[in-house]
């Protein structure tokens, strides 16, 4: 591991590298260089991963509002229990609004991180030109760039959710290092800012070193590379609408990284540090301990476990997984939890609970798969769709599922019943994955839950709120009172 000494200065918490190896160290989200210590690779390779790190603050990987949470709490993937802690209860009933309930702390978590992405920029020219200047300007253009991704699906409106989407107000692209990570008022469109995440990814992807996968260490998953910038360019040409861009990008990574996570290896995904499938991940370890999957559950061990449940898979979304499907076991566990005269019998997400591998991690200490091939896949196939081309969404569904399901064989499926194949496996490929409120949300579906309680059968108290039209301002959610404090210029989201 890298040897770093904090120091503290009036603005933020800075380090001094002073020695490298190859080994990825991401330790604090507030770990970032001081201004004369920018002088050699190293220092800028640390000040990365610092950029990296950031995305592990609460409300965006760790805690009871993170990401790998929310979009499901708050679409039709899942039920609150009545046993747990009621956590993000008010967001969960779209009571949304900018002081309380105000969903998540993305926000301000995304414009710091996209702070410590500029940092490296601003002292780049200590560096020689050449091979290595270019992927450190590579890696900083392309994480500012997802992270700007992240939050303009959350807080603008999608390009395909709405005729008057692009030309609707976007958020503020920071291109340069702010100590305070703020925002500066919102005076892009949506479509302006997609056009600047691409732009950065585009330039990413033609820049950053090329590194050969099959020798790549499992840190490496840890840092973006060639292939994960062309699985994001999918990810972000399919929110566009601009679908033979998706293709395009897709089908470069699928012949770069083609596996999507083997039907034996699968389950060690989600159990241990397998990355199988995996394009990125942010890195967790015991040291660092950030939790990230108890904004689920609480009590599950790697075969059982008293697990007392935040949220729950409804028996109609539980139903959709098969018996002989992979997926089902390795996100779902079927439990009774007792908690004084009361019990619940329920389907608990165990997905982001254990890592039992040979770097174990304590209870919800794990790794998020922030990209994975199997979606890239999935964009290919619905994109393939959209422009007629239903041979290659075939294709690509077959393949998938041939490593989602025991003994599967392979069928050629057509119009409705093509898209609705490719909608249902993404829905219980990306299940509990950052995915299905922004599905709902880009697609225009609005939102009409089943109406079933917590427990295992359906039975139980359903959510408040049952149904969303597709046009209500709250699939925008509203920026943070406390962002807005800081930057008087930075307006609300409408209706807030």
């Amino acid at each position: 591991m890298k040897n770093i000494k904090y120091l503290l200065t009036a603005l933020i918490v800075l380090t001094v590298v002073n020695s490298c190896d190859d080994e990825l160290d991401q330790t604090s989200p507030q770990k970032v260089l001081t201004d004369n210590s920018f002088g050699d690779l190293a220092a800028f390779q640390s000040a990365e991963d610092a950029a990296y790190d950031a995305m592990k603050a609460s409300g965006y990987f760790s805690g009871d509002t993170s990401q790998m949470g929310i979009p499901d709490e708050i679409s039709d993937n899942l039920v609150i229990s009545p046993l747990g802690r009621q956590t993000n209860f008010l967001a969960y009933n779209w009571n949304f609004s900018a002081t309380i309930g105000s969903v998540t702390n993305l926000f301000t978590a995304g414009y710091q991180t996209i702070s410590y992405a500029n940092l490296p920029l601003k002292y780049i020219n200590n560096l020689p030109d050449g091979a290595d200047k270019n992927d450190i300007i590579a890696q900083s253009r392309a994480i500012r760039a997802m992270v700007h991704f992240d939050l303009v699906r959350a807080y603008c409106k999608i390009p395909t959710q709405s005729a008057d989407a692009n030309a609707s107000m976007g958020i503020d692209y920071e291109t340069t290092f702010d100590p305070l990570g703020k925002s500066d008022g919102r005076k892009l469109t949506v479509a302006q800012v997609y056009d600047k995440i691409i732009e950065d990814l585009l330039f990413a992807v033609d820049n950053i070193k090329d590194l050969n996968e099959a020798t790549a260490t499992n840190n490496n998953f840890g840092r973006l590379t060639k292939p994960a910038i062309l699985g994001l360019l999918s990810r972000v040409y399919l929110y566009k609408g601009d679908y033979q861009n998706t293709i395009k990008y897709g089908q470069q990574l699928i012949s770069a990284s083609p596996s999507v996570g083997t039907l034996s290896n699968f389950p060690l995904i989600w159990s241990s540090n397998n990355t199988d499938g995996v394009l990125f991940k942010i890195l967790n370890s015991s040291t660092e301990s950030v939790t990230t999957g108890v904004v689920y559950q609480q009590g599950a061990t790697a075969t059982g476990g008293n697990i007392k449940a935040e949220y729950v898979v409804p028996k109609s979304v539980y139903d959709l997984f098969k018996d002989k499907d992979v997926r089902k076991n390795s996100y779902i566990r079927q439990s009774t939890f007792t908690s004084g005269n009361s019990s619940l019998k329920a389907n608990s997400v165990i997905k982001w609970a254990v890592n039992t591998g040979v770097a174990a991690t304590p209870l919800n200490v794990v790794e998020i798969k922030y990209l994975r091939t199997a979606e890239v896949y999935l964009n290919v196939a619905e994109a393939a769709y959209k422009v007629g081309n239903e041979s290659l969404a075939n294709s690509l569904l077959n393949t998938l599922k041939t490593q989602r399901y025991k003994d599967y064989v392979q069928v050629s499926l057509a119009g409705m019943d093509l898209w609705n194949e490719i909608m249902l496996q993404r829905r219980l490929e990306l299940a509990f994955e950052n995915d299905r409120f922004y599905t709902l949300k880009r697609l225009g579906l609005g939102l009409q839950r089943s109406g079933e309680g917590a427990n295992f059968d359906g039975s139980g108290v359903p959510a408040v709120t049952q149904t969303i039209s597709n046009s209500d301002h709250r699939w925008q959610w509203p920026i943070p009172q406390a962002s807005i404090n800081k930057d008087s210029g930075l307006p609300q989201n409408p209706n807030y």
